[in-house]
């Protein structure tokens, strides 16, 4: 591999090699943009989380068989009256409107004209202060053309009524959804932009070097953004979340992989007069570091693809072709760019031959004399610091209520919680039970078995909601008396499900009971996360592992290097956990966050001991390993600082986003990568590597 990849490179540092990679790139780029649509075009709000033999999707798929009234977009049309009560007769007639107008893609409202004074008091609050209204939309309906039909009712409201309108519901969630991701998106690129723009600038003082890596990145953005809109037109789906993401890693993967090809070749420039050989022979040293480097990265979204949750893996071919492409662009656009502009990239420090290749009064210099003198304090200060963050996962608590997630003023939320607040909170998501039998349900059998799950622990009430004709299959509607979001409610929705015979048993009925709806759905969502995760870890530190060993040709060094990269990662966790809580009042997090940070921790924090390491065994050729140690930290020590800053600081914007899982997601991975930056790569691994090569050494002298 490392003779295939010298082989890209030795071409590709040429004159003429620069000259036909820089222009095969920009033809490349400008066809796409002509000819490809854009990943924006493609992207949706949200996509099934669950596979199709989770047990709440079944139960689903048999509710909209047996009662076709039931398959569509639920929404909720939440009234509320600025003084006083709501209005039965003002309600009425603007619902009659909404009916009477035929606006696409309503399939059912309720009319309250044509149910009884005591069936419409099921609509109102105690108070009267507030009324809620369901509503249908067709299922084949794109979220885009949901909101206009939401506006067209919004509308019919203001001009004819007093009352303010929320749309909650997964239908209000999934248009307030697309209205957040679509003015975020801007905000988040020129954020990314600006912030690695100013970072580059004052760790650098040159304008070049700023601008050269964020001219690779602009490439490389187009390039994979029209690539993935190709892929959007044959079928793929990617949620705006997947998108946010990806943003930021290709801005982080290709930013950080060019100031590790500059500082090598600068470092060369010191060696060699002409601009051609010194990135030559700084690929030859880099180029496979760097390629592989991204090729942890890409194996880890590769693994994505063996998760059951739609939301992981949808990850696995966005992100793979992302980094792909980044892979390329490491050991051609990167090095043909920074060619071209030779030594001018490092104006005004322009590195000459004879300079010094390593500062040796330079902070990192002296951070690895340190270690390189008293590993053992090095090693057990910084473990310690680890253990502790770490064991704050202790403290790790999920939130499976998904609007807890939004912004507080965000309209379906607003209209959520006034639910919340009016209604019992049960009435938030009922349950659909749907027994279905081989033989025809007496009264008295419909009965019993609804008198036996209301006995169930939590369940606040249910009634009959609907029957085939048949007599053979009956929907009951269920309330749980707390919020069906919480974690006691799931739990007791999963003790029930697994109840399930029992319950039909206890009602002298044979038959199978099915379980839909919200809570039944969060039961399988947490049961899917829970497997997801363990298959997850296991996989991709087995894949990584193995890679190292490929890299390093060595067993005990990928050990050591994994080794501390999932310490770092539990630390990440524990230490986000209380920092999240300390400063943002943030108590809970998704259930998605730990899977999500271990994805982009582990793959991309192990860059770093992988140049950490590719160095120490190059100096190990012809110094000791104490030298071989010194040099090593010195040598990476400013660019991995610096790169480890730009990297933490661009997975930092995403707290710009309106969603808390980016928000603690961001963060999370921002403080994971500090640690690695800092602590793993600067002390921790070259302190184990004294520690053990050192005494490997001095046995084999002996």
């Amino acid at each position: 591999m490392k003779t295939f990849i010298q082989g890209i490179t030795d071409r590709v540092t040429t004159k003429k090699g620069m000259w036909t990679t820089l222009s095969a790139w920009l033809i490349i780029t400008l066809l796409l943009a002509v000819f490809a649509p854009s990943v924006r075009d493609y992207e949706v709000s949200n996509i099934a989380s669950l596979p199709d033999d989770a047990k709440s999707v079944i139960a689903q798929k048999k509710v909209d068989h047996y009662f076709k009234d039931s398959d569509g977009i639920p929404a909720i049309l939440v009234f509320q009256a600025p003084k006083g009560q709501v209005s039965l007769t003002e309600l009425t007639n603007l619902l009659d409107q909404v009916q009477s107008a035929k606006i696409n893609g309503v399939q059912q409202v309720v009319s309250l004209s044509s149910l009884p004074p005591q069936a419409t008091a099921g609509f109102f609050s105690a108070d009267k202060s507030t009324a809620l209204i369901p509503l249908t939309f067709d299922s084949s309906l794109e979220t885009k053309d949901i909101k206009k039909a939401i506006a067209e009712i919004t509308k019919m409201a203001k001009e004819t009524t007093n009352l303010k309108l929320y749309v909650t519901g997964p239908a209000g969630i999934a248009t307030d959804t697309l209205d957040l991701f679509s003015r975020a998106d801007l905000v988040l690129i020129f954020s990314t932009v600006g912030l690695i723009l100013i970072l580059l600038i004052v760790i650098y003082r040159s304008p070049l070097l700023a601008l050269i890596p964020l001219l690779a990145a602009a490439f490389v953005y187009e390039v994979v953004s029209q690539t993935l809109g190709l892929m959007g037109k044959a079928g793929l789906v990617m949620t705006s979340q997947t998108v946010s993401i990806m943003s930021i890693l290709l801005f982080a993967a290709v930013i950080d992989y060019s100031l590790f090809v500059f500082s090598r070749y600068r470092e060369e420039l010191k060696t060699y007069e002409n601009k051609y050989e010194a990135m030559r022979e700084a690929m030859r040293e880099t180029g496979m570091p760097v390629f592989f480097s991204g090729g942890t990265v890409l194996a880890a979204m590769l693994v994505l693809f063996f998760a059951k949750s739609g939301d992981y893996h949808n990850f696995a071919p966005t992100f793979a072709t992302t980094m792909l492409i980044i892979m390329l662009a490491s050991i051609t656009l990167v090095p043909a760019l920074f060619t071209l502009f030779g030594r001018k990239s490092f104006w005004p420090k322009v590195p000459k031959v004879g300079d010094s290749a390593v500062y040796h009064h330079s902070l990192w210099s002296k951070v690895g004399r340190l270690v390189a003198k008293k590993p053992g304090v090095s090693v057990a200060v910084i473990g310690i610091f680890l253990l502790l963050a770490a064991s704050n996962i202790l403290n790790l608590k999920y939130e499976f209520d998904t609007m807890k997630s939004f912004p507080k003023d965000m309209p379906s939320r607003l209209g959520y919680e006034i639910l919340g607040k009016k209604f019992e909170r049960g009435n938030l998501a009922p349950t659909t039970v749907l027994f279905e039998s081989k033989n025809t349900l007496t009264l008295e059998q419909q009965n019993k078995l609804q008198s036996t799950l209301s006995e169930q622990p939590l369940v606040s009430s249910v009634r009959i909601n609907g029957k085939t004709a048949d007599q053979k299959v009956i929907n009951y509607s269920l309330t749980f008396k707390g919020n069906p979001y919480s974690t006691t409610t799931i739990d007791a929705m999963e003790q029930i499900i697994k109840d399930a015979g029992k319950i039909t048993k206890d009602s002298s009925l044979n038959g199978k009971l099915y379980f839909a709806g919200e809570t039944a759905t969060k039961v399988d969502d947490r049961s899917t996360n829970n497997r997801d995760v363990i298959i997850i870890v296991l996989l991709e530190t087995i894949l990584i592992f193995a890679m190292l060993i490929i890299l390093t040709r060595s067993f005990k060094m990928p050990i050591y290097m994994m080794g501390t990269i999932l310490i770092s990662f539990l630390a990440a966790l524990g230490l986000g956990i209380f920092l999240t809580s300390l400063f943002f009042d943030i108590s809970t997090v998704s259930d998605r966050v730990p899977l999500y940070a271990f994805v982009f921790l582990v793959a991309l924090g192990i860059d770093y001991n992988i140049m950490l390491i590719s160095r120490f065994q190059e100096e190990q050729k012809t110094h000791s390993v104490k030298e071989a140690v010194e040099i090593a930290v010195a040598s990476t020590g400013g660019v991995i600082s610096s790169a480890g800053v730009i990297l933490a600081a661009t997975f930092a914007v995403l707290i710009t986003q309106p969603i808390q899982l980016l928000f603690v997601f961001g963060f999370i991975v921002a403080v994971g990568i500090l640690l690695d930056t800092f602590l793993i790569r600067g002390v921790l691994l070259p302190g184990l590597i004294m520690l053990i090569e050192k005494n490997k050494t001095v046995i084999e002298s002996k």
